[in-house]
């Protein structure tokens, strides 16, 4: 159970508000919950972009990440056709939509689609077309290209596989999801195109790396602020496919 610390009014907080302090929630120990679990949730308690995701209506604070990458790179543009690789539980998808002006609602503007895909089901969002499939399997990019009618602006992951517990298997499970995700933005993004994923810092990524600057103009990497400070996930951004 949750609660907040309590505390005397007198002499901690006067009538302009100076000397308030900002309260943190404490999470209590409970029988069968592993340590790692409340301090999960306790950081989950405290996390400012958790409470601003429920505020502002977004499924996750995975939401903020993808605002932050595009604020700074500027290619969730009007008229582009987006496709989001596990795509749930559907923050990216919901930050692109009007970003792109998937719903039209920009009549001066030209008007984009968003595609999320996802393994799972994801519940309906406003402006994105949803659709249940492993990318991996044979014949993926072309049911892509057909639900996109034609090649794709934009392809973006913030896939993670599994936590194993084992920094490194981890990261090299990451690295492979990123590396399927490469592969099919090849075949289905259009000529000057950009690719966005997230993968791990380690080592093992050198290899992508190399292959998308081979494919791309511009490649970065790229630590947004609402990544978690003890988190190792940065962001590839790769811009300007060669086709």
């Amino acid at each position: 159970m949750a609660k907040k610390p309590t505390g005397s009014n007198s002499g901690g907080k006067n009538s302009s508000g100076r000397g308030q302090r900002d309260l943190k929630v404490k999470v209590k120990t409970a029988r069968g919950r592993k340590l790692s679990s409340t301090r999960w949730l306790q950081r989950q308690l405290n996390d400012p972009y958790v409470k601003r995701a429920k505020d502002e209506g977004f499924r996750g604070r995975a939401a903020f990440k993808i605002l932050e990458i595009d604020d700074k790179y500027r290619f969730l543009v009007p008229g582009a056709r987006v496709v989001d690789l596990g795509c749930a539980p559907g923050g990216w998808c919901q930050v692109a939509v009007p970003r792109v002006n998937a719903l039209g609602e920009k009549q001066d503007k030209a008007q984009g689609f968003v595609l999320g895909i996802d393994l799972q089901e994801v519940d309906r969002i406003p402006g994105a077309e949803i659709h249940q499939l492993d990318f991996m399997e044979d014949g993926a990019d072309d049911k892509v290209k057909t639900w996109l009618g034609g090649k794709a602006d934009v392809v973006m992951s913030d896939m993670a596989a599994s936590s194993s517990g084992h920094k490194q298997t981890d990261h090299l499970r990451i690295i492979a999801l990123c590396e399927a995700a490469a592969y099919l933005a090849f075949d289905v993004l259009e000529e000057g195109g950009t690719f966005v994923a997230k993968v791990l810092q380690g080592g093992a990524e050198g290899s992508l790396q190399a292959e998308l600057k081979r494919r791309f103009e511009k490649v970065a990497n790229f630590k947004p602020p609402a990544s978690r400070s003890d988190s190792s996930e940065k962001f590839v951004v790769a811009t300007g496919f060669r086709g």
